[in-house]
């Protein structure tokens, strides 16, 4: 299971990132517009990795003006995280979860309406900008129309819970299909609209997307343990470590 899941990791940025090549370590560099990409371990690398080798990487992104940022899975390289630490980095670790059978469908949220998202769904906008409005700031400009383009290109699946009264969306996610790997991520719930259950139906709406679209394996990464038991209502169970640092 961790072996798909890292071919996955490996391969899910490259669609809109070019590779560096580090030895150890691969870093990702955005093309064009978007959220910037990270570095992480060089896929069927089994060596050490040194704090000079991170340390190799963080100069080439603060060359490039990119966050000093790396992302890995704790249980399949285990060395990494002295030596990220080592560099001066802040490592913080998340419950790695991995859906088991169909997933759980949960209720809809009272007065919210659940759908997957296409290109030209006009709760396209508001669907995108949920998620950031989560964290108190705006997506940056283009974001929709860089997210419709990928799920017209199969890139991207989009899920939101949209208000009834007013049709705006309280919550949303995506999940990122790969072969038959898929990971869920994004998703966040506006304050206001929060502790209704919106976050977990956009979940399910995308786990069961994916199975329905062919992933056999379906995973995502919980912010915290309280997060994680949430998931596991719906069918997810944790079954690695993943781990993030950034300056």
């Amino acid at each position: 299971m961790l072996k798909r899941i890292e071919t996955y990791y490996d391969a899910v940025p490259r669609s809109s990132a070019r590779a560096e090549d580090f030895g150890p370590l691969t870093l990702f560099v955005r093309e064009g517009e978007g959220w910037p990409f990270y570095a992480r371990p060089s896929l069927g690398y089994e060596g050490e990795i040194t704090a000079g080798a991170v340390e190799r990487v963080r100069a080439r992104q603060r060359e490039l003006g990119a966050p000093e940022a790396f992302e890995w899975v704790a249980e399949t390289t285990p060395g990494l995280r002295a030596a990220v630490e080592a560099s001066g980095l802040t490592v913080h670790a998340h419950p790695l979860m991995v859906l088991e059978g169909d997933g759980l469908a949960v209720p809809e949220p009272a007065g919210a309406a659940v759908r997957m998202v296409d290109a030209d769904d006009p709760g396209l906008g508001s669907a995108v900008a949920a998620p950031y409005g989560a964290f108190g700031f705006p997506p940056a400009p283009g974001t929709a129309e860089r997210t419709a383009e990928r799920i017209a290109a199969g890139l991207t699946r989009l899920a939101a819970a949209f208000d009834e009264a007013d049709g705006t969306a309280l919550s949303a996610g995506q999940h990122q299909p790969v072969g038959d790997v898929s990971e869920i991520v994004g998703v966040g719930t506006v304050p206001a609209a929060r502790r209704r259950g919106c976050g977990l139906a956009v979940t399910a709406a995308l786990a069961a997307d994916a199975r329905a679209r062919g992933a056999g394996t379906v995973f995502l990464s919980a912010s915290d343990a309280n997060v994680a038991r949430l998931y596991g209502r719906l069918g997810f169970r944790t079954v690695a470590t993943a781990l993030i640092a950034e300056a």
